[in-house]
């Protein structure tokens, strides 16, 4: 009985520094814009007088014909051919049909088992079949372009793709990260001993995923680039080949994947954002009992990622002043958050710009001419030998730096609204009485309704000698009882 009051001491405590977080929006920061410099250059540079050939590239054109987003072609073949309209439809024929699938066995049929051989179909046919594309996660890009692009717009399946997925999670949960994302797919297979990381921590990783579709959406929009494909950190899995820092980043994923379960999904997806926040308002959603809880405690040992929420009736609480008075703080500090957010943004926005190739261009050739001891680089000199005008180039990097400096503000805001919420959230405690999924981030994977002795479908699991009994029984043994304390007791 005391662990759960200590977890909720903890949240409490992590109350009294909320700034903390803002510095960990600075690392994070730092890491990922780091992490787009690190992937610049990823082909040698040509020399003119060989037979050197310059790699392919995607080119996303408007109905002129005009490029909007040239971007390099990932080299030995790791980058699927552009596929026909006729397989295009073909593969949201299988969304639908495998999405259908999966809430039916998620909500109606609460089947671990079928949910587990669906999923590994979904990973044979969208991760190693269909090579990873179009997947939802990275349509993303695709439709924030559309949106603030004029020149391009995105094909219709793939905006079925983006779609469809956040209307089934809506009626019926996280359906497709319990059996079709072939990402999470790949990482549910090597979960072996997962462990409950600290709630704080949890906590924190849970502003990546903010942190990645904000700057994701900022990139597409000002056409930088598409960094979740580009960072996919299994792609190269399901192609089979891929350059090797991104065959090492995915199976760094995988081996953490063995004792933290679903850490990508967990912590770094992008898409999941849409999908809790669909989730939270699903109306039939995956229950851990089909009728009611008897509170036998067993489903606590079996979901991996810690989504069940857990009965605090009868617990400590803090005096309702208190609580109302902390809330107050914390909502006269939510615009300065916001402010603040948008503030660090602002200051980010300069550098990211330069992860823009108009942006980098421009800057290179301002460079060179400030230092005419300078060597031109490759870059400059392709630009020149093009004939283009420089003034053209420089108002173009201009309104890119417009956009970025906008879209900087409007990022951190955005973070620091999330933030402040998630402050929010953690001080408000609610009324627990029954076990049950937390909504927004469960994955319906229907590991929980094995474990449930109310289910009569599931009744072979606890029969004598059955794993499943085993734990239930575990768990059900009383630990150590720590000596009682009575309050008033010893005073005076």
């Amino acid at each position: 009985m005391n662990r759960p009051l200590s977890r909720i001491r903890q949240q409490l405590r992590c109350l009294a520094k909320p700034l903390t977080g803002v510095v960990l929006w600075l690392v994070m920061g730092a890491a990922l814009t780091g992490s787009v410099r690190a992937d610049e250059m990823r082909f040698p540079a040509p020399e003119f007088e060989s037979e050197y050939k310059f790699p392919e590239t995607w080119d996303y054109v408007d109905g002129r014909g005009e490029t909007i987003i040239r971007d390099a072609i990932p080299a030995d073949g790791q980058a699927p051919l552009p596929t026909s309209q006729t397989a295009q439809w073909i593969d949201v024929g299988v969304l639908t049909v495998v999405l259908s699938l999966a809430a039916w066995l998620a909500v109606k049929r609460r089947s671990r088992r079928g949910l587990f051989w669906l999923m590994l179909f979904s990973l044979g046919y969208f991760g190693f079949y269909k090579e990873g594309c179009v997947c939802p996660i990275g349509s993303i890009q695709n439709v924030a372009l559309s949106l603030f692009s004029s020149n391009y717009a995105a094909p219709i399946t793939v905006v079925i793709f983006f779609i469809l997925p956040l209307v089934f999670a809506l009626f019926f949960g996280r359906v497709f990260c319990a059996s079709v994302c072939a990402l999470g797919a790949i990482q549910d297979l090597v979960v072996l001993k997962p462990i409950q990381l600290p709630r704080k921590l949890t906590i924190a990783l849970s502003m990546i995923p903010y942190v990645y579709i904000g700057t994701a959406i900022l990139f597409a929009a000002t056409n930088t680039g598409f960094i979740i494909c580009r960072y996919d950190p299994f792609i190269g899995f399901f192609r089979l080949n891929g350059n090797a820092p991104y065959l090492y980043l995915g199976a760094g994923f995988l081996l953490s994947g063995m004792f933290i379960a679903r850490p990508y999904c967990r912590f770094f997806c992008p898409y999941g954002v849409l999908l809790g926040l669909m989730s939270r308002f699903a109306r039939w959603h995956l229950t851990i009992t089909p009728t009611e809880c008897v509170d036998c405690r067993l489903c606590e040992a079996s979901c991996p990622f810690d989504y069940i929420n857990k009965p605090n009736t009868g617990l400590e609480r803090e005096e309702r002043a208190t609580g109302v008075r902390r809330l107050g703080y914390l909502f006269l500090l939510l615009p300065l958050i916001v402010v603040l957010g948008g503030w660090i943004g602002h200051r980010m926005s300069t550098p990211m710009s330069r992860y823009n190739n108009t942006v980098f261009l421009a800057e290179q050739i301002l460079l060179e001419k400030a230092n005419p001891a300078m060597e031109p680089s490759l870059e400059t000199t392709t630009f020149r030998s093009m004939g283009m005008p420089e003034q053209k180039l420089m108002e173009d990097a201009l309104k890119v730096r417009a956009q970025m400096n906008m879209g900087g503000w409007m990022l951190g805001g955005f973070l620091g609204l999330v933030f402040g919420l998630k402050l929010i959230g953690i001080s408000v405690i609610r009324d627990q009485k029954d076990y049950e999924v937390d909504k927004p981030t469960c994955f319906s994977c229907g590991r929980c309704c094995s474990y449930c002795p109310s289910d009569e479908m599931h009744t072979p699991n606890f029969l004598p000698g059955s794993q499943v009994l085993e734990q239930s029984l575990a768990l059900a043994k009383p630990k150590e009882a720590e000596p009682a304390v009575v309050k008033g007791e010893g005073k005076a």
